[in-house]
């Protein structure tokens, strides 16, 4: 995996956990799907959070000049998807996370491992 993608794949999951999102699962899916690389999935209590969530991953990223090619859900809120091209992330709320099961669609991906700081203070949970 080339640096720059782990270096922003991690700054994502971050970004999720920094906001209090969960569940959060980074996938390799090169070669098992054809219109991205990664997937990176997560969920936010209800829609109002995964917004936020979502809006905090445009802000950082954008900071970086990285846009998103395609977002969809961001009325609803339930299932947001920000397409980045190399990677596409989905924010669920729980409930659908579990029905449509992303996880199970993409079990042939790899698990990527990043490095979540759960240790910075100003973002320690209860």
């Amino acid at each position: 995996m080339k640096d720059f993608y782990l270096k922003t794949l991690t700054e994502v999951a971050q970004a999720i956990y920094d906001k209090k999102g969960f569940n959060i699962l980074v996938l390799d899916v090169k070669g098992i799907c054809t219109m991205t690389d990664y997937f990176i999935i997560a969920e936010g209590t209800v829609d109002r959070h995964v917004r936020a969530i979502s809006q905090t991953i445009v802000d950082q990223l954008a900071k970086h000049q990285h846009h998103p090619y395609h977002i969809e859900g961001e009325r609803e809120g339930d299932w947001i998807v920000l397409d980045y091209t190399d990677f596409v992330i989905h924010l669920f709320v729980p409930d659908l996370r579990e029905k449509y099961a992303l996880e199970e669609l993409w079990k042939g991906g790899k698990i990527v491992d990043v490095s979540i700081d759960t240790s910075r203070p100003e973002f320690k949970r209860a």
